[in-house]
């Protein structure tokens, strides 16, 4: 069972997105370093991450007051859904690994694109 930080935790809405996109960053991270472990290239990985880092900084201007919020709701969208067009296209590049690493790459990014994907859901329902 893996323990996230107390920023996790939500109280509004907004909270729980940004609380989201912080637990995709967490699994973001725990590809790049078994990438970096297994000596793999993670560029796709690092995109990845400079995605949801833009998610997260569009859904902290929501909570300022005098934003735009329908412009910065666009911007998290279409940046949490950047990070995800990565995570379906990243394995692409690791078409030279065989055996246990491909499979434990594609196992990883796989749950990177899960919570990725309910981040996504989440942002999408501040709308309402």
């Amino acid at each position: 069972m893996t323990i996230y930080p107390a920023e996790c935790l939500a109280g509004t809405p907004r909270d729980l997105a940004r609380a989201a996109v912080n637990v995709s960053l967490a699994h973001v991270r725990k590809v790049r370093q078994f990438l970096k472990e297994a000596k793999k290239g993670s560029d796709c990985v690092e995109e990845m991450a400079d995605e949801l880092r833009r998610t997260m900084s569009a859904l902290r201007q929501l909570s300022r007051r005098g934003g735009d919020f329908r412009w910065e709701m666009s911007n998290a969208e279409t940046w949490v859904s950047a990070a995800l067009t990565y995570e379906d296209t990243c394995l692409d590049g690791f078409d030279e690994i065989d055996g246990n690493v491909r499979s434990d790459v594609r196992k990883k990014l796989t749950d990177v694109a899960t919570v990725t994907s309910n981040a996504l859901y989440l942002i999408n329902l501040l709308h309402e």
